[in-house]
């Protein structure tokens, strides 16, 4: 199977397979962040999409690729969230039964989402790891086919239509900056954009904590989970799987850097997509503007940046929280 990810072709399949179900996202430009940078710098606004989140991507690729009778017995996967409502999303809109796994410990306005959408949730466990497991026996059980989160041909095929929607409208771009959990979303806009701009920097952005990509690509490995810890940016806990088959390596050919950022410089990303845009980002989408804001961005000869705003599910008490955070701030 790895042959499949290495091909192009596989992100325009997933594109014409998903083109029905949604449009491109808009791609803008910060005015202010342009100022604060000195170069353009733009927003994927990735929150425009059904469940405002990058996830749907994937999830409609995989699940559309189903054959016939995969698709009547149903799906089930594990998630810190996003994923889920994704799946949930499209096996609603297609009439596919779902059961989605989740820990303890994702937040209600995720949890809440699931069940709107017509999905059986599975509470399950204190981590990723946990709801993995659960989601495993439910697909022994009931005969269910998994939609994993990101280590998938399919799921990272998807994320990748984000790229090629990159290429279209900013061709001359220098760097994209990417929220960075296990690897499905950097791993997909990577090769869509390596492939024909190679000179462009990927930057791979986490918080500070459990980072697992991050040190699993200092070590050169896959690593297991790291003890959770509360972070704003929920969305992207959890492990990279062990073995991982191909999110790890792609990460590894194609982030140029990865970066690390703590819960105040995320409360304040969250806070300026708030005051200057209008925009509800949650903390992992916040990411990227933190890197940008605190200037932990790569030189990159006054090119234009892109920033990936890959969800807006937060909880209202913690936007609330964020920004307080951010007025309280020196």
């Amino acid at each position: 199977m790895n042959h499949y990810i290495n091909e192009l072709h596989h992100i325009w399949k997933a594109r014409k397979r998903i083109r029905s179900l949604f449009s491109p996202t808009p791609l803008i430009q910060s005015e202010e962040l342009s100022q604060t940078a000195g170069v353009p710098v733009y927003l994927k606004m990735e929150t425009h999409l059904p469940t405002h989140t990058f996830k749907v991507r994937g999830a409609a690729n995989k699940i559309l690729s189903l054959d016939r009778d995969q698709q009547k017995r149903g799906v089930t996967t594990f998630s810190t969230g996003n994923h889920g409502m994704a799946v949930a999303y499209v096996a609603r809109l297609l009439g596919i039964p779902a059961v989605i796994c989740v820990s303890q410990h994702v937040p209600p306005v995720k949890t809440e989402g699931i069940r709107r959408l017509g999905a059986h949730l599975h509470i399950d466990g204190e981590n990723q790891d946990e709801a993995r497991a659960a989601c495993n026996r439910i697909e022994k059980e009931e005969g269910l086919t998994v939609i994993p989160p990101f280590d998938d041909p399919w799921i990272i095929a998807g994320q990748g239509t984000i790229g090629l929607e990159l290429m279209e409208s900013l061709p001359e771009l220098g760097s994209v900056a990417i929220p960075l959990s296990g690897g499905g979303l950097l791993s997909g806009i990577g090769l869509a954009i390596k492939a024909n701009h190679p000179s462009c920097q990927i930057i791979g952005v986490s918080m500070e904590g459990p980072a697992v990509m991050h040190y699993s690509l200092q070590e050169g490995k896959p690593l297991e989970t790291i003890q959770e810890q509360p972070t704003l940016a929920d969305s992207l806990l959890g492990g990279i799987g062990t073995p991982n088959r191909y999110t790890f390596p792609m990460v590894q050919r194609f982030a140029d850097q990865t970066i690390l950022v703590g819960e105040s410089e995320i409360a304040g990303g969250i806070t300026v997509m708030l005051k200057h845009h209008r925009t509800v980002v949650e903390g992992a989408a916040a990411t990227t503007i933190a890197a940008l804001l605190h200037q932990k961005m790569p030189a990159n000869d006054g090119q234009p940046i892109v920033l990936v705003i890959s969800g807006g599910n937060i909880d209202p008490s913690t936007l609330f929280q964020a920004v307080e955070k951010t007025s309280l701030s020196p």
